[in-house]
């Protein structure tokens, strides 16, 4: 993840040239990001880091001060989930949220079905997103680069799916839920250790503003 702050951070500089920002808010900054780059921006930058996560939150910004309430909106609920569930890393990304599970938390080596220790971090995140119902969530599966292209991209996509009946069940409505399946392809940390590989096997919580969100904002922000 470390490039990829360093990204973020290129962005900004990038971005804010000739723009006075002294005064400005990190979820600010983030919304003359979403507003000046977009969906190119974004997909450029989830080929060039391989975070398809950190790709997508960028491209779906929108900008200036509707982006900025929806910053702010989004980085009390990230706040929430940092406090609330141990087992998870948080990162806040333009007006939206990852939420990365090493895969051994929710999984045994190899499998799909959620095992018994899942329960406790899911019902965590669970109660958060119910608590905000006004957003999007979509649920990545990561493998390693072990075994086949075509094993792998299977079980990330298993794993991605058990995750969602998870959520569904506890109480997240089914038309927020999205899940896509990334198998090898999209690795964050090196594949040429173990620790990496064990880093790798992951599942990722993208959280985005839904439309409901969208409209409110816009009308908050006088747009």
């Amino acid at each position: 993840m470390k490039n990829i702050k360093m990204i973020i951070v290129t962005l900004l500089v990038t971005g804010l040239i000739g723009l006075s920002c002294k005064t400005m808010n990190k979820t600010e900054k983030g919304a003359i990001i979403g507003g000046a780059s977009g969906a190119a921006i974004g997909a450029v930058i989830g080929r060039a880091s391989g975070n398809t996560a950190l790709g997508a939150l960028i491209g779906v910004t929108v900008g200036g001060a509707t982006g900025a309430i929806i910053g702010r909106k989004m980085d009390k609920q990230a706040e929430e989930i940092k406090n609330s569930v141990p087992g998870a890393k948080v990162y806040r990304v333009g007006e939206g949220i990852i939420v990365e599970f090493n895969s051994k938390i929710l999984f045994a080596f190899d499998k799909s079905d959620l095992n018994a220790n899942s329960n406790e971090n899911l019902d965590k995140l669970n109660a958060i997103l119910i608590k905000y119902p006004d957003t999007d969530i979509e649920i990545q599966g990561h493998t390693d680069n072990s075994g086949t292209n075509k094993y792998n991209m299977a079980l990330s996509k298993r794993r991605a799916s058990s995750v969602s009946n998870s959520l569904n069940k506890s109480g997240i409505a089914s038309n927020r839920l999205n899940t896509k399946g990334y198998g090898e392809t999209a690795p964050n940390y090196t594949n040429e250790t173990e620790e990496g590989r064990a880093q790798n096997r992951r599942v990722e919580f993208l959280i985005t503003a839904n439309e409901k969100m969208l409209k409110e904002s816009k009308l908050e922000s006088g747009k």
